[in-house]
């Protein structure tokens, strides 16, 4: 199935707009934590060449300032191939994955 079909189909299962991260766009994301679950993500607002996602495993997340590094969105596949059916979900979503589980959701806090 064609990657750009099923980010489609799953913005309409969770009623989002469809706001692509480009190949050439950063994610922030935390290396050392992806082998963790579960494996974390959010989006805010893009800027900078950056498409406003940031991705860590395991329930904490950190306000280090060195927690996240900066990674092109076409590198996702080697470190988090689950998360691409996802990435074009809007601003202000969140997913969770684990092992068989799977949580969406909106949260407008991430909107300021």
């Amino acid at each position: 199935m064609d990657v750009t079909k099923f980010q489609i189909e799953i913005c309409a299962k969770f009623n989002s707009d469809f706001l692509p991260s480009n190949s050439n766009e950063k994610v922030g994301i935390a290396l050392n934590t992806i082998k963790l679950l579960p494996l974390n993500a959010l989006r805010v607002k893009p800027e900078n060449g950056a498409c406003g996602w940031y991705i860590w495993g395991g329930d904490n997340l950190s306000s280090d300032v060195g927690f996240f590094q900066p990674l092109h969105v076409s590198h996702l596949e080697k470190y988090t191939p689950e998360l691409i059916p996802y990435l074009s979900l809007s601003v202000g979503w969140r997913v969770l994955l684990a092992a068989n589980y799977e949580d969406v959701w909106y949260d407008d806090s991430l909107l300021t």
